[in-house]
Parts: structure tokens; C-alpha cells; sequence
């Protein structure tokens, strides 16, 4: 809880009697490992906040997962086109290791609003967050290649090639495992000479 509240607090002061509704507001979650979260096809009526684990964001297409993004501690998660304009979403999140998860649902976001209407911005920093993984993805495969790809994420986010399984990697890299592996070779061999 303390992590979410200092994450709402670097976007506004929050004084006790705020902390304490918004401690009212959210549900503690727990998943197992590759538990799924949310399902396509669902209207989204909850915002997310992890404070323990690593979340696999992914689509289905033709039968095939793909993974589009990871979701560690400290990220709020949102299915924005679902959660904003009611419709079915597109999008599974699935937990991908023992994961703990602060819930917010729609009704409780507006109650808390009418208390406290400066509580907006839960919803704001969501989407925010959203937009910006959506636009690093976008831009890191319209302007990289596939090891390029595995480089930025080797040097931002390098501990997800110790809680995510490789084909998960390798998936949201763009690539099939066998050609991670090969990547993975390559750079490893670059560094040592």
C-alpha cells in the first residue's frame, strides 16, 4: 500500500484522511503463477496497481499469443479503450510469477471522486502510463531492429530475463526463441571481444 500511495504522491499531496478513503477504495489481489488476470472479450471496469510480481501483457492472434508488454512493481495497468469507452477489450494480462495486485474498480474510482476530486488523476497517471509503453513500443519497432530491441531491454529492464519465460521475451521482442538465442549469442560474443 505504501508504494502506491508515495506513487500518487509524486503527482499530488494527499493529507491522512485522503490516504485513509484511498486505502478504502482499492482490493488487495493475489495470482498464482500464469493465473490470467483480465481476458479479452470483457469490459474493463478496473484500473490495476502491482506491488508484487511481474504482469504479461498479451493478445491472441490466430490462436497465438503474443506478447506486447511486462508490468512489474510500481505500474499501474489499464485496459484504456475497454475501461474509458465501455466496449469489449482486446488485450489478457496474466501473471507470469506470484503476483500481488491493488485493485481499483470503476464504481469505487467514483466514489472516491465525489469525496475527493482531485483523485482523477489515479485514472490519469493509468492512462498516461499506457500511452507512454504504448509509444516506446511503437517507436522501438518502427526505429530498431530485433537485437537493438534485446540491447534496450538487456540495459532497462534486465532482470525480466530472470522472471519471464524466454519464449515471452522473445515474443514481445518480435522474434521466435530460436532467434533470441541467436542474439543472444551475438551480443554475448560482441562484449567479449
Amino acid at each position: 500500500m505504501n508504494r502506491l500511495i508515495e506513487n500518487i504522491k509524486a503527482y499530488i499531496p494527499l493529507r491522512e484522511h485522503e490516504i485513509q478513503l484511498l486505502k478504502g477504495a482499492v482490493d488487495k489481489k493475489n495470482y498464482q503463477k500464469n493465473e490470467i488476470i483480465f481476458t479479452e472479450g470483457k469490459i474493463s471496469d478496473e484500473i490495476y496497481f502491482v506491488t508484487k510480481g511481474c504482469v504479461r501483457l498479451f493478445y491472441n492472434v490466430d490462436g497465438n499469443d503474443k506478447t506486447a508488454f511486462f508490468y512489474t512493481e510500481g505500474q499501474f495497468i489499464c485496459a484504456g479503450e475497454s475501461y474509458t469507452f465501455n466496449t469489449p477489450a482486446i488485450e489478457n494480462y496474466q501473471a507470469i510469477e506470484q503476483t500481488e495486485i491493488f485493485v481499483f474498480g470503476k464504481s469505487k474510482i467514483e466514489s472516491l471522486l465525489k469525496e475527493v476530486p482531485k483523485f482523477e488523476v489515479i485514472a490519469r497517471i493509468a492512462t498516461e502510463n499506457e500511452l507512454i509503453t504504448c509509444q516506446k513500443v511503437i517507436a522501438s519497432f518502427v526505429t530498431k531492429s530485433a537485437e537493438e530491441r534485446y540491447i534496450d531491454l538487456l540495459n532497462t529492464n534486465g532482470e525480466l530475463f530472470q522472471r519471464a519465460p524466454q519464449q515471452y521475451i522473445a515474443s514481445f521482442l518480435g522474434v521466435s526463441p530460436e532467434t533470441l538465442s541467436r542474439i543472444k549469442t551475438r551480443v554475448f560474443n560482441k562484449k567479449r571481444s
